[in-house]
């Protein structure tokens, strides 16, 4: 096809209209879907889902006009190809979401991971000086001792937390690697407490070491 005086639809214009209602058809659909499964509440996706498909149809249906005053067949191909980028993205959208999700979900997690890192090195190093400090070992012998229940729960925790990110992985993808730091934070409390060590974690006046 030639463009011509006549009205004939070139070739490359109707590439044009086809990409242009193509790809609004898709980002109306998508748009649509990604408000319908937000969070908002039913009232302002159905809204937002309404603004997204006129949007769509703002863009379609003047494309199918124009293409259909030179020559009939191009407009109904448009709406064809139109109506199969549609069904196209209703099909793809929800994997998409689903990966755009798992994504987001991924970033905050590592975020989160890499805070935890630096707490489970804090709860090691803070755990340790019983181990290898004489004079911590002498004063709070109970620390050592996993005959103590507090004590027996704090090496779970820290068997646990451990084998999820080591402390060192700020890679670390795990989302059960976070809790799992906590839960190593409030037994090392807890094993403090029990063994007489002061509640901010450092041995009280009469057991201070330089």
């Amino acid at each position: 096809m030639t463009l011509s005086l006549s009205g004939a639809l070139a070739a490359w214009q109707f590439l044009a209209l086809a990409m242009l209602a193509a790809g609004a058809a898709f980002a109306s659909v998508y748009f649509a879907v990604k408000h319908l499964a937000a969070k908002d509440g039913p009232s302002e996706g159905a809204d937002g889902a309404f603004w997204d498909a006129f949007a769509g149809l703002a863009v379609i249906v003047p494309a199918i006009v124009l293409a259909s005053s030179t020559w009939p067949w191009a407009g109904l191909a448009l709406g064809v190809l139109a109506a199969g980028a549609a069904l196209a993205a209703l099909a793809a959208t929800p994997r998409l979401l689903r990966r755009q999700e798992a994504r987001r979900a991924g970033r905050e997690t590592r975020l989160l991971n890499e805070a935890a890192a630096a707490r489970h090195r804090s709860a090691l190093a803070r755990w340790q000086r019983y181990e290898l400090d004489p004079g911590f070992s002498i004063d709070y012998p109970a620390m050592s001792d996993t005959r103590q229940p507090e004590t027996a729960a704090l090496i779970r925790a820290i068997k646990a937390a451990e084998g999820l990110g080591g402390g060192t992985d700020r890679a670390c993808t795990d989302a059960a690697y976070a809790p799992a730091v906590e839960r190593l934070e409030h037994a090392l409390a807890a094993a403090e407490r029990a063994a007489g060590v002061s509640a901010a974690g450092q041995p009280g006046p009469d057991h201070a070491h330089g």
